[in-house]
């Protein structure tokens, strides 16, 4: 059976999930990587895309993943059309890689940014990478170079930090500087080999 040994890692957009990966993986844990394999399948599967939003969306057979986000980031039926086509093949994938995860019996990390939004996939235990909304905001701005409104639309389109936080089975606290996200890392480490 898929998701055995998974633990899913959330978080959102800017929180520090990538940071927080790294360091996990240096700590030994094994992780499947949703956002790549969203981006795979968008490049395989770029005709559809085309289908379905344009040709003005595909640049050199690729999909032009800042273009795509800003429609669908600023029209919600937009964003769950795209969805709609893609979260099922992200789901099967994932599902192949747990299934290969899981002949470990050991713990293994899902990076799952829409977790709990979508409630997918039946992964019993979660990490939420948490910083408040102000430093997403801060940090897209930095970032990626979004506007503040083009910030707060990318983190309205996710749950509340606050809401995924008050879900979460362990919360790793990015909210301060890197020595202590690597604290927390190690703390959330030792809980998750725990259970």
């Amino acid at each position: 059976m898929a998701f055995e040994y998974a633990i899913a890692l959330s978080g959102g957009i800017a929180t520090g999930k990538s940071s927080a990966t790294t360091i996990l993986m240096l700590y030994g844990f094994r992780f499947i990587d949703a956002d790549k394999i969203a981006h795979k399948l968008l490049d395989l599967r770029y005709r559809d895309i085309a289908n379905i939003f344009g040709d003005k969306y595909i640049i050199d057979d690729r999909v032009n993943r800042r273009e795509l986000g800003k429609l669908i980031f600023g029209d919600i039926s937009k964003r769950k059309e795209l969805e709609e086509f893609l979260h099922p093949l992200i789901y099967k994938e994932i599902e192949k890689e747990a299934i290969k995860q899981d002949k470990f019996k050991k713990p293994y990390i899902i990076d799952i940014p829409l977790f709990f939004e979508k409630k997918r996939y039946p992964i019993k235990h979660s990490i939420v990478v948490y910083a408040s909304r102000e430093q997403q905001i801060d940090r897209l701005i930095s970032r990626d170079g979004f506007s503040r409104d083009e910030a707060i639309e990318r983190i309205d389109a996710q749950m509340d930090i606050e809401e995924k936080k008050s879900k979460a089975s362990f919360v790793i606290d990015n909210s301060k500087n890197l020595k202590n996200l690597q604290d927390e890392c190690e703390r959330v480490k030792g809980l998750v080999l725990e259970i």
